[in-house]
């Protein structure tokens, strides 16, 4: 087939994809925004920011994976104009998605006497417990956000997350300011104006984005008049059974992530706050990736409600030209910048921490050397991934992903993460490992799929 039969469709994937990927950048930004102004008061506070947010990447996880199964059952029902059923489906996700922010909440606020037994450096410790207490409650109008951003995806509104999060940015960063460092006669918390900043915003983000789907011709009728707790069981199973294996697939992918981060607090305050800046940038790259993955989520999602396997196919690899395309680019910007990125996150005025700053400039600028080859295979699989979800297939990708993250990725890490081997780079390369291997599984798995549906149909 023709390079022009996939490219001809990249401005269709940009129109969709660009919102996504600036709403899922501004999710992002708030961390970035947060490590930035937290990192001007020391290593010790920025290692901190890392520590709580390392427990709450895993809550965000499961209820952002899951809440990613209400797109592709939108999408398949828009196909087919059925209405009645893709507001069934939206109402049952909400409702779910509003359980599981509260459960996350809790879990996360009553692990926090972990912290003090993972071998994290106690200064460390002490400014993390009150950060976690607060920013954890930002957990439920988080997942509550996601259960109305993954519907408006499904309807292919992808610009109204998009506004809500860019709004919620610009509340994050004038608090933050405020808060963190006393301004405007306001008290100086710390880290912990940063959390006030992170749930204010999020509480600001849900009560916009609702409020512009109410006000769109499009999703009014969705969004009104839900009766949220009259509730079929039958749909609760079907969303919940496509949901679980959704966000167990983000769970595992973010728990070696997670991973890193204390693995990096065992080698030091400086590891672990170097592991977070090079963390937050590969963030920031690979948010792009996911809005092309909700995108094929949207595209496939679409071509199986209408059964049209081959468009299905065609389109799908469109998609998957198009990360390739922007991963090699940021593959070439992380390596030729590698050295001048983390120093956006350091402040060279410290002469108290000068030391520290120059221990952890130097280890993530390694860090980032690896970030730079990895970015191929994390954007092919979490796009991918997307495809298969748009398929409404979750089980055996789970499966996947935990054997190329579990049996493989956090294993390298480990061993080649210690102190008497390779440290902080050897954690990369167990990343690099994982995400090698899941890129090639995932793929395998939609090659597969595809070709099926098309000789049955045949």
């Amino acid at each position: 087939m023709k390079l022009q039969n996939y490219t001809k469709e990249f401005t269709y994937n940009w129109k969709l994809a660009a919102p996504v990927m600036l709403g899922m950048l501004g999710h992002t930004f708030v961390s970035f925004v947060d490590n930035i102004m937290v990192g001007q008061l020391g290593t010790a506070e920025l290692a901190a920011v890392s520590l709580g947010n390392s427990f709450m990447f895993i809550a965000m996880s499961l209820g952002i994976g899951f809440s990613t199964a209400i797109t592709p059952l939108i999408a398949e029902a828009d196909a087919e104009q059925n209405f009645k059923t893709g507001k069934s489906f939206f109402k049952h996700g909400l409702f779910l998605c509003t359980i599981l922010g509260v459960l996350l909440f809790l879990l996360v606020f009553f692990s926090k006497p972990l912290l003090y037994v993972m071998k994290q450096p106690a200064e460390v410790v002490a400014l993390a417990i009150p950060y976690l207490e607060l920013v954890a409650v930002s957990l439920i109008p988080l997942i509550i956000f996601q259960g109305f951003k993954q519907f408006s995806d499904g309807l292919s509104m992808t610009k109204q997350p998009m506004y809500a999060t860019l709004l919620a940015n610009i509340v994050n960063i004038g608090l933050n300011y405020v808060l963190i460092f006393g301004k405007f006669g306001f008290p100086e918390l710390g880290i912990v104006g940063a959390a006030y900043g992170t749930l204010v915003s999020r509480v600001v983000m849900v009560a916009y984005l609702w409020f512009l789907l109410q006000q769109n011709q499009a999703s009014q009728h969705y969004v009104s008049k839900l009766k949220l707790f009259v509730l079929d069981k039958v749909v609760l199973n079907k969303i919940f059974n496509l949901g679980m294996p959704s966000a167990m697939q983000m769970f595992f992918e973010v728990a070696i992530f997670t991973a890193a981060i204390w693995l990096s607090g065992l080698l030091g305050k400086n590891p672990q706050a170097a592991n977070q800046i090079a963390l937050n940038l590969a963030s920031m790259t690979f948010m792009v990736a996911m809005g092309l993955s909700v995108t094929a989520m949207i595209r496939v999602g679409n071509q199986k409600g209408l059964k049209r396997y081959n468009e299905l196919r065609r389109i799908a690899h469109s998609i998957f030209l198009f990360g390739l395309l922007f991963a090699i680019s940021f593959a070439l910007m992380f390596l030729f910048f590698h050295e001048q990125l983390p120093k956006i996150y350091l402040d060279y005025n410290d002469t108290t921490n000068a030391l520290d700053n120059k221990e952890v400039l130097a280890i993530a600028s390694k860090l980032l050397l690896v970030a730079a080859i990895f970015q191929i295979s994390d954007s092919i699989q979490v796009v991918v991934l997307g495809a298969l979800r748009g398929l409404q297939d979750v089980k055996i990708p789970m499966l996947l992903i935990f054997v190329a993250y579990g049996m493989v990725g956090f294993p390298v890490s480990w061993f080649m993460g210690k102190a008497d081997a390779l440290g902080s780079v050897g954690i990369w390369f167990g990343l690099l490992a994982g995400l090698t291997v899941a890129a090639i599984l995932l793929y395998i798995r939609f090659n597969y799929l595809t070709k099926k549906l098309i000789m049955l149909k045949l």
